[in-house]
């Protein structure tokens, strides 16, 4: 029983639980939803969270002896509160104290994309593209645009729980401020919600992403053209920055954003111009866990 992996993958609206097998045979023994009710405040959530664990726990027989947990956001190490998550009940909270003290055994944390790059790596797309790889970066674009980072197996929080945070890098000053009081960050450029509204400045009329894409590659709007060059020129700027950092063996690009085709192709393209190397040798690919991916590498946590 002790090598059951247990995970839960906290999100705004719904809270995700897993128990695998064991981490050398990650067969799934159940994995069930909940919604979060955040709006009736953080003690809970945190009971919602002490709900799922016993509902499983019944299911399955056996109790957890620690438990992996994705957050949006991060725990501050000299804190220990949760800083950076757009749920607004959880932040500024001593949440993993307070929920290892409801539940009674240990609880490790990390956020989501951190948990997305994690399951790639151990069950993912990683082990199929590059079973030897030793350094892995996630990226999640979508509505903002976040990264995890992966070495030897393991989750590298940083000194200061921000470890992987590319989307809050200065890129260019065409993105604006950020609410993270900086201006021109990576985020505001190229997660989903950038490139929308670089499109409205542009046009003066909103449109969604999945509208903008098709229209760039038909080349009728040539709005639209402009808004996909944006993406490819400046993923290839803001993604050679991690590459000539960290030198990764493999980068999975996650979120809504991370689908879009030409990013493998003429994104590769443009990451290459700008990397300290004659050639790019990381391998740029698409995740295989989709959504799964956060809880699955929430249970890896604990391994």
């Amino acid at each position: 029983m002790s090598e059951q992996l247990w995970g839960i993958d906290l999100g705004g609206t719904k809270i995700e639980g897993i128990v695998m097998k064991s981490p050398t045979e990650p067969e799934v023994l159940i994995r069930k939803r909940i919604d979060t009710e955040s709006d009736q405040g953080y003690e809970h959530v945190l009971n919602r969270i002490k709900n799922l664990i016993d509902d499983m726990a019944e299911s399955v027989g056996s109790h957890p002896i620690k438990l992996g947990i994705g957050t949006p956001g991060a725990i501050d190490p000299p804190t220990g509160l949760l800083k950076n998550s757009n749920s607004q009940s959880i932040n500024k909270m001593p949440f993993q104290k307070d929920l290892q003290a409801l539940l009674g055994i240990p609880v490790i944390t990390a956020n989501d994309a951190n948990c997305f790059a994690l399951a790639e790596t151990k069950m993912g797309v990683v082990p199929e593209v590059d079973p030897e790889a030793k350094v892995v970066f996630g990226v999640i674009m979508g509505t903002g645009c976040g990264g995890g980072l992966v070495v030897n197996g393991q989750v590298i929080n940083g000194k200061q729980g921000i470890g992987g945070e590319w989307g809050h890098n200065f890129l260019d000053s065409s993105g604006g401020d950020c609410y993270c009081g900086k201006s021109g960050c990576t985020e505001k450029i190229i997660s989903g919600t950038g490139l929308e509204n670089y499109y409205e400045e542009i046009t003066g009329v909103r449109k969604r992403l999945k509208e903008i894409i098709p229209d760039a590659r038909s080349g009728k709007d040539p709005n639209a053209v402009k808004t996909l060059d944006r993406l490819i020129h400046f993923f290839g700027l803001g993604i050679s920055t991690v590459i000539n950092i960290v030198d990764p063996d493999v980068i999975v690009l996650g979120g809504g954003v991370g689908n879009i085709e030409e990013l493998y192709t003429e994104g590769i393209k443009s990451a290459q111009k700008h990397v300290f190397n004659p050639r790019l040798d990381t391998k740029i690919v698409r995740p295989k866990l989709g959504d799964s991916a956060g809880v699955f590498g929430a249970a890896f946590l604990t391994v």
